[in-house]
């Protein structure tokens, strides 16, 4: 199992496990606050904004050219931004932490 640790815009930590996917879907498959992925996870929609943990983002990766036009709708756009649908549940990121942007 691939863990996850979500931090809602009012400071709520979700701690969700699964094993594939996006961590958008796991979002969506706890109930995370904020994470709405309307768009079904083909970045089209930046409902699934977080920021991820800075100690993290060497496991992750930074945004590419598309999902940056997509976060250039969002609030809150930092150096840590990601569009969770664009990340890969994997054993390289158990243990990610991310914030939820959006309430």
């Amino acid at each position: 199992m691939i863990n996850v640790t979500f931090t809602t815009a009012d400071g709520e930590k979700i701690q969700a496990q699964g094993t594939g996917g996006s961590v958008m879907e796991l979002a969506v498959a706890h109930n995370v606050p904020g994470i709405d992925g309307d768009c079904g996870g083909v970045c089209s929609c930046a409902t699934c904004h977080v920021h991820v943990a800075q100690d993290d983002m060497a496991r992750v990766g930074y945004a590419n050219d598309i999902e940056k036009d997509m976060l250039e709708l969002s609030d809150d756009v930092s150096e840590t931004s990601r569009l969770c649908c664009q990340i890969a549940l994997s054993k390289d990121i158990d243990g990610l932490s991310v914030t939820v942007v959006r309430e």
